[in-house]
């Protein structure tokens, strides 16, 4: 790397809208002028979130295979590509949304090694106000007691709580939410944004644009219950392509999650996240669903065609082989005569033990 370049972390757990808010506000940074570089990271290729946030235009890394913390070259290797093909003044990184212990096995190593190449800004984790107010309140929002550990030492090692989807609330409700947050994490700065209609951009954006404080919580961290939390998920990528006459392909990409919604939901099998992305030449629609089928949400319009091309990532408590057979089921009721598909990539998978490359147990200054 040459000159000094801004890192702003986000991270998160699954479903947080950690992409959508990458997407919003690279796109807001982009139209000022800054030259931004993203890095996306998943446990296995053919992500969504690349594919996503690749229509911003700007140069996307990627980080699969593992976390971050347990490729810490690897993503040492990509900030340094994506910085060199982009010459970005503003690198944003998005680790797996099942990753904890970011500031002990990233933030330090990075202030201490790359100190002369990057401005660490201090680390954002992103909460879900649905899932965070459940899991304040002592309940488990529909994850495995371990998934709710991993969840809650995102929060405690955090710089920034950033409240997301705060569209979802009314003022009050907001602001309640941040009091309990507060009482609960002191020593993180509450903030909150919507992606959708832009508010607390401005204030978030000036905070990790200007702050230097990064990284200042290490928190201790029974790595058999994160491993666990980890693993008690099923995670499925796959890359399709899609071909048949005139199809509406956002009508496919809904009946494809409502029904794997419904099918997961009669199992009464708890959902990290799941995300689709489905191409028609320049024109996309993407679809998520984070929790039970009732959080299904599609953005943008892919229009009618003969042929697409659709990614899927899913992440469900219940083992791989469970997960596989429930979407290959969807996927051959909604294969006919009028639409083929055929796999590119198809990976399913549990995620092994997080061994991280660097653990510090210290704060470097």
């Amino acid at each position: 790397m040459t000159g000094i370049t801004r890192l702003i972390m986000v991270g998160g757990f699954l479903g947080a809208g950690k992409t959508t808010l990458l997407y919003e506000i690279t796109r807001k940074l982009m139209s000022e002028g800054k030259k931004i570089g993203l890095i996306t990271n998943d446990q296995a290729s053919e992500l969504v979130d690349t594919t996503f946030l690749l229509q911003t235009q700007a140069k996307v890394g990627e980080v699969s295979g593992s976390c971050f913390c347990c490729n810490y070259n690897g993503f040492i290797d990509s900030l340094k590509k994506v910085k060199e093909e982009s010459d970005a003044d503003i690198l944003i990184a998005e680790p797996v949304g099942s990753c904890t212990d970011l500031s002990a096995t990233i933030m330090q190593p990075l202030k201490e090694q790359l100190n002369k190449e990057l401005k660490v800004s201090p680390l954002s984790v992103l909460a879900d106000p649905i899932r965070l107010a459940d899991i304040l309140d002592g309940r488990q929002a529909g994850l495995h007691p371990s998934a709710v550990y991993i969840f809650e030492k995102q929060l405690e090692e955090s710089d920034i709580i950033l409240i997301s989807k705060t569209d979802l609330l009314e003022d009050s409700e907001l602001e309640f939410l941040k009091e309990k947050v507060k009482l609960k994490y002191p020593e993180s700065e509450v903030m909150s944004v919507s992606s959708k209609t832009g508010e607390g951009f401005a204030e978030w954006l000036e905070k990790v644009l200007t702050g230097t404080q990064a990284g200042q919580r290490i928190v201790d961290v029974d790595y058999d219950i994160y491993a666990e939390g980890e693993a008690v998920l099923g995670w499925l990528n796959a890359s399709l392509k899609l071909a048949g006459k005139q199809v509406e392909w956002d009508w496919f990409v809904e009946k494809f999650l409502k029904s794997l919604g419904e099918s997961i939901d009669k199992k009464q099998i708890g959902t990290g996240h799941i995300k689709v992305i489905l191409e028609n030449g320049i024109q996309y629609v993407t679809g998520n669903i984070t929790g039970r089928t009732n959080t299904l949400n599609i953005s943008g319009k892919s229009g009618v065609s003969d042929k697409a091309q659709m990614i899927i990532n899913a992440r469900v408590g219940t083992d791989p082989e469970t997960l596989e057979k429930i979407v290959k089921v969807i996927l051959e009721n909604l294969s006919s005569d009028k639409i083929k598909i055929i796999t590119d990539a198809w990976r399913c998978l549990s995620p092994s033990y997080p061994r991280p490359t660097h653990r510090y147990n210290h704060i470097v200054d």
